[in-house]
């Protein structure tokens, strides 16, 4: 999960508001000691921790709470504005066929995140088209080649040809307009003339609608200088933050950048084409936070390529008819859709809080062992569960190769999620706070 050690120590913030017997100055200062502890671990700005935990207990202590709303929750509440607050403002990106300078030092993922851009772009509807200018490197000519290769992506590369602006007029020339052609650039080891004069010259040509800046998560608090010194040279647009699933320093790099003056557009999450997510700080926020994403969730789902099958069985689940054959359907749905543990995270008061890494790794390989099982089950079993009895279990066991014990706890497990789903849907109140909240986009309390 991204920022995982933050997370759990802001929750823990939560719950202890939660548990108070009483919002007094004892409380308040229990907290705010708890939200600077956080920040610090995560490499945020020390004086930008102070200001934060400062924020909120002057809020706490001045501000009322709306009608309707009590202590806590109005607490939890400033908590999260005032998080969200350091993360910047929001800026939007348009999904249509544009121009995007890909700019960055050496070593920071810059190629990569070309190739997860156009992968984004085209799980968008939108055809997507890369260019090698980086004329420095031959190795990144070669693997954003690849990249292209991969994804299914037009490709433009002149070897041999040592001015970018060449190539770029070049493959300008080429493309149709009806494309998102995204131009990967040299990198340097640090920020020099050479490097500042030559994005430029680029610039010039390609004339961008965006302006990217890839930058290392691991960087912390000195990922701020680096787009602060970019914003100035060659004019910014926005900034990509990579490896934030794995950095210790990812809070100081997101709060670095979002005060130099360089909004953060996207996060890389992983190494796959895949990981690459919008920056949107009161999604990113609500997750840190425990409360959930479920926006990204539809989105994810909304890129199934089964969905529809996959919403019919999600349909038939709340309604009490749920089958091993919506189940195998289901399943196949969350493989599409990515790790466990990041759908986890997107769901409201789960965030994989509840599980360590033991438990999640014993979760996903039963789901696999659910899976295999599944594919020895036959038309008719997989349409009534009731069918699953004596010698269809053994032959189910010995076709996938499981035990017969295993088979029995994948029907127990279908019963289960029929009868807490069903059970769910029942619930009025919880399904009128969801609807609410959707409506809002809003997280809960």
């Amino acid at each position: 999960m991204v920022l995982d050690s933050l997370g759990k120590s802001l929750r823990g913030v939560l719950q202890k508001v939660a548990r108070g017997s009483a919002i007094d100055d004892e409380l308040l200062a229990e907290v705010a000691r708890d939200i600077q502890r956080a920040l610090l671990q995560a490499d945020v700005n020390v004086q930008l921790a102070l200001e934060l935990t400062q924020r909120v207990r002057k809020r706490a202590k001045e501000e009322k709470p709306p009608a309707g709303a009590g202590l806590r929750e109005f607490l939890v509440r400033i908590i999260y504005e005032e998080i969200r607050r350091i993360l910047g403002p929001e800026r939007p990106f348009e999904l249509k066929p544009r121009r995007i300078l890909m700019s960055g030092l050496f070593g920071q993922g810059k190629t990569t995140s070309a190739g997860k851009l156009a992968r984004y772009f085209q799980k968008k509807g939108i055809r997507a088209a890369l260019v090698a200018a980086d004329v420095h490197r031959p190795a990144a000519i070669d693997q954003l080649e690849q990249l292209a290769k991969k994804i299914g992506c037009e490709f433009y590369a002149h070897r041999g040809e040592t001015r970018a602006e060449v190539i770029v007029a070049e493959a300008l020339a080429r493309f149709p307009p009806h494309l998102a052609v995204i131009v990967d650039t040299a990198g340097r080891t640090g920020i020099d003339p050479a490097l500042i004069a030559e994005l430029a010259r680029v610039r010039d040509v390609l004339t961008p609608d965006e302006t990217l800046l890839v930058l290392d998560a691991a960087m912390g608090q000195s990922a701020g200088r680096s787009a602060e010194a970019f914003h100035k040279a060659v004019g910014l647009t926005g900034v990509i933050l990579t490896k934030l699933d794995g950095s210790a320093k990812g809070g100081g790099a997101l709060s670095a950048v979002a005060v130099s003056g360089a909004p953060i557009l996207f996060l890389g999450t992983g190494e796959h084409l895949d990981d690459l997510e919008r920056f949107e700080p009161t999604r990113f926020v609500s997750r840190l936070l425990g409360m959930g994403d479920i926006q990204t969730l539809l989105e994810r789902f909304e890129e199934l390529e089964n969905k529809e099958e996959a919403q019919k069985a999600a349909e038939r689940l709340m309604a009490g008819r749920f089958t091993l054959r919506d189940m195998r359907s289901q399943l196949d749905s969350l493989g599409q859709m990515g790790p466990f543990s990041k759908l986890m995270n997107l769901l409201p008061n789960l965030g994989g809080a509840k599980l360590d890494d033991h438990q999640m790794e014993a979760t996903q390989e039963r789901l696999r062992q659910f899976r295999s099982i599944l594919d020895s089950v036959n038309e008719k079993e997989l349409d009534d569960l009731h069918l699953l009895k004596g010698e269809r279990i053994q032959r189910i066991a010995r076709g996938s190769g499981r035990r017969p014990q295993e088979v029995r706890a994948l029907i127990r497990y279908c019963e289960t999620t029929r009868k807490a789903a069903h059970g769910l849907a029942s619930n009025r109140r919880l399904r009128r706070q969801l609807e609410r909240q959707l409506a809002q986009g809003e997280p809960s309390g």
